[in-house]
């Protein structure tokens, strides 16, 4: 599952992040990541992924 995951976050980061961990923080903060450059959501989207 965590392989769907990874591709999810590459294509859109913050659908990764929110099936990992839901509306939460994270979350929005990838939100705001993906804003500021698409790069820096994918690089926290697969760190949320890979830390649990």
């Amino acid at each position: 599952m965590d392989v769907v995951r990874i591709l999810l976050a590459i294509i859109l980061p913050p659908l990764g992040v929110f099936l990992q961990v839901g509306i939460g923080l994270h979350f929005w903060l990838n939100i705001l990541l993906t804003l500021c450059g698409y790069v820096p959501g994918i690089i926290h989207a697969i760190w949320v992924i890979l830390r649990k």
